[in-house]
Formats: C-alpha cells, sequence, structure tokens
C-alpha cells in the first residue's frame, strides 16, 4: 500500500515563477480516509492505470465540470426528441409508401437512436437561442 501525502508548494522548494506559469500545478487537495477507504482508492486507479493522483485529479475535474440536471433541459430534451422522430418517422413511411414498400422495424430503431443520440444537444441549442433572442426570426 503507498502512502499518501500532501505539500505545500510554497514551502517545497518550488521557485515563484513556477507558480505564477499556466499549467503548473502549484495547488494541493487534501482529505482524510480511513485506511479502507485508501485500499479502495488506491485499487480504483489501479485497475484504471494510473497513479492515485491522476486517478483523483480526473475524476474530481470530471465532477466538476459536469452541468447539474436542468428539469427545463431535460423535459425540452424529450420534446425534441419527439419531434425527432415524428418528423423521420412521417418522412420515412411516406417515402416507404411512395416506393410501395413498407417501414421497417430496423428503420424505426434507427430513428429512435438518432433522437436519443442528439437530444440534450438540440435541447441545449434550442434553450441558448432562445435565451439569445434567436428565436422567431430574431426577434428580442
Amino acid at each position: 500500500m503507498s502512502t499518501s501525502r500532501t505539500t505545500n508548494p510554497a514551502t517545497s522548494g518550488a521557485s515563484e515563477s513556477a507558480q505564477d506559469k499556466p499549467g503548473f500545478r502549484t495547488k494541493t487537495i487534501a482529505t482524510r480516509v480511513t485506511p479502507e477507504e485508501l485500499r479502495e482508492v488506491e485499487a480504483a486507479a489501479e485497475k484504471s492505470g494510473k497513479t492515485l493522483a491522476e486517478w483523483l485529479r480526473e475524476l474530481s475535474l470530471k465532477a466538476a465540470r459536469e452541468r447539474p440536471a436542468d428539469p427545463t433541459e431535460l423535459v425540452l430534451s424529450e420534446v425534441a426528441a419527439l419531434r425527432y422522430m415524428l418528423l423521420n418517422l412521417f418522412h420515412a413511411t411516406a417515402q416507404a409508401n411512395a416506393e410501395g414498400q413498407h417501414l421497417l422495424a430496423d428503420s424505426v430503431l434507427k430513428i429512435r437512436d438518432q433522437a436519443n443520440a442528439r437530444k440534450l444537444a438540440d435541447a441545449r441549442k434550442l434553450l441558448a437561442d432562445f435565451l439569445a433572442g434567436e428565436v422567431g426570426g430574431g426577434a428580442k
């Protein structure tokens, strides 16, 4: 088992010029864990093939950068997905009928998967456009 330690960059010999350079990691985050918690965290880091510091940094930054769930955004994303699916299903059905064929189940599933894959991005764009006053032909 490895030993965790923290250092204060100001007292560890780091020069002032190194601390002022962007991109240099000069700050430390510390927390206390039980020995069992430390074993769990070390095992997770080892399993991912990363050092404990790398694993903790990536995990904490990912959590910090994650957008919280916005109920309006979630509802709008479902509406956007339904709209996308309906329009594409109507179009695909009309095209199949014009060719004297039926719409295949695989086509329906493909349209559903495409709607799911893009719904959150579509909702965020709709909200951003609305908040920017670009809805309705640019009227503010």
